[in-house]
């Protein structure tokens, strides 16, 4: 984790390579203000959390009961397919 002084942000070629290891938080008057990343940083962040909804949703079905056999439903798509 990199921490630089909001000034710092003029010099956007230092701050663009500083971003290459990740997230560079900007401060303020010594207070977080700002996070700054690359576009790979963030898209992978994004589907991480995308993903960990799905997970969470299916936890949820499971809890309420919201499930189907397996093997019913793969006999279910073979029917449905072959009519």
């Amino acid at each position: 984790m990199q921490i630089v002084p909001m000034r710092d942000l003029k010099d956007t070629v230092q701050i663009e390579k500083k971003c290459q290891n990740g997230p560079v938080f900007v401060t303020k008057n010594g207070y977080g203000k700002l996070v700054v990343m690359n576009m790979e940083y963030y898209e992978s962040k994004i589907a991480k959390i995308a993903e960990a909804d799905f997970i969470n949703e299916g936890i949820v079905d499971f809890a309420n009961g919201k499930i189907n056999d397996g093997k019913e439903v793969i006999k279910e798509l073979k029917d449905n397919l072959l009519k």
